[in-house]
C-alpha cells in the first residue's frame, strides 16, 4: 500500500489510538504516544504539517515490530478507505 504523502502528526496520533496507542504527554512539537499491548512501547510523533515520508515510515516501521505486524498489513488496517 501506498504511504499518504499529506497526513499530519495529529491525523497519525489518532490512526494509531485504533491499534492501542494513547497520547502520554507533547513535548514542543513532539506528541509522545505509548502502549502497553505486547509489554510498553513508546513512540514521539512530531506534530509538523505534513511528516515526512521516512519519519512516518520509521514509526510505522517501529509499530509494527512492537505489534508483531507486518508494515504492510498495519498501514492497510490504518489507511484503508471506510
Amino acid at each position: 500500500m501506498k504511504m499518504p504523502r499529506n497526513l499530519n502528526g495529529s491525523e497519525l496520533v489518532k490512526l494509531l489510538e485504533k491499534v492501542g496507542y494513547q497520547v502520554h504527554h507533547q513535548t514542543g512539537s513532539h506528541v509522545i504516544i505509548k502502549t502497553t499491548q505486547n509489554g510498553e512501547n513508546t513512540q514521539s510523533v512530531p506534530n509538523h504539517k505534513p511528516l515526512k515520508i521516512g519519519t512516518l515510515t520509521s514509526i510505522l516501521g517501529e509499530v509494527a515490530d512492537h505489534l508483531a505486524m507486518d508494515k504492510k498489513a498495519l498501514a492497510e488496517q490504518l489507511f484503508r478507505k471506510k
